[in-house]
């Protein structure tokens, strides 16, 4: 049987695409970008506009089309959605994977004999023990990790594919900045949560950017806070006079950032 293979992010797709074509397959797999666990929701399946308005503002001056990049990922729901093909929706640990899940079951919910998943554990990793109280992603697995559940693909019962559904509607409605995965539920977040480890981790004297979101890269707890989202809340937090920046304060690794000198 032919698949229709889902994860979240572009690494994770790098990874399976190298294991499904170590095992000799031509299954497809179909990519979904959005970082669902930071910004608004409400709107994200009727109206991708505020969603796509979201993520500009996040990535400042860029030249990637991002209004244009949210109408094909659109397009590609909709032909999933009327395709007839069984599907696998792969995850791990992790809030974006969760809530990919969630997702696809809510658009598939009514074809609920196409839904398949893979749950992978902590322990399939190379160094589970460096991940017992970390959000676990498809892409921080091995392609022969990965290779080996192929066999392992099982149906999503459709008692659980409306309880899915459901709460992929209720995530949408609820008005949060972030959404963490712990202990197999979700819980809600707030920027502050960030600016808070920004100027926490500040010193007097400056220091490159790309070095101080780095530090908070690896602070952040619940979710993968990735290096756009930190730079963003960085240039907010020097836009209200919280932080000091100099350079280009457009672009990470042409600037540079220190606690406001008081006189």
């Amino acid at each position: 049987m032919s698949y229709t293979h889902i994860v979240n992010g572009d690494v994770a797709a790098a990874v399976l695409s190298t294991a499904l074509l170590e095992a000799g397959s031509t299954d497809s797999v179909l990519t979904l970008r959005d970082d669902l666990p930071v910004g608004p929701l409400k709107s994200i399946d009727d109206d991708h506009a505020l969603r796509a308005a979201f993520w500009k503002r996040v990535m400042g001056h860029t030249d990637r089309d991002v209004f244009t990049e949210f109408e094909q990922a659109a397009a590609r729901l909709t032909a999933l959605v009327n395709d007839e093909s069984p599907v696998v929706i792969w995850h791990g640990q992790s809030a974006g994977d969760q809530l990919v899940l969630r997702r696809i079951a809510y658009h598939l919910r009514n074809t609920p004999q196409r839904i398949n998943e893979i749950a992978l554990t902590p322990q399939e990793l190379e160094k589970p023990e460096l991940w017992t109280h970390r959000p676990t992603a498809v892409g921080l697995y091995t392609p022969a990790a990965l290779q080996s559940r192929l066999k392992t693909i099982a149906p999503i019962s459709i008692l659980r594919i409306g309880r899915l559904a459901l709460e992929w509607q209720e995530l949408k409605q609820m008005n949060t900045d972030l959404r963490r995965w712990r202990t197999n539920t979700f819980e809600s977040g707030s920027y502050s949560e960030i600016d808070a480890l920004i100027l926490d981790s500040l010193t007097d004297d400056w220091q490159p950017s790309a070095q101080l979101v780095g530090q908070i890269v690896g602070l952040a707890r619940g979710f993968f806070a990735t290096d756009v989202l930190i730079f963003w809340r960085c240039r907010e937090l020097a836009a209200t006079g919280r932080l000091s920046l100099r350079g280009n304060s457009m672009q990470m690794r042409s600037s540079e950032a220190r606690a406001i000198a008081y006189a």
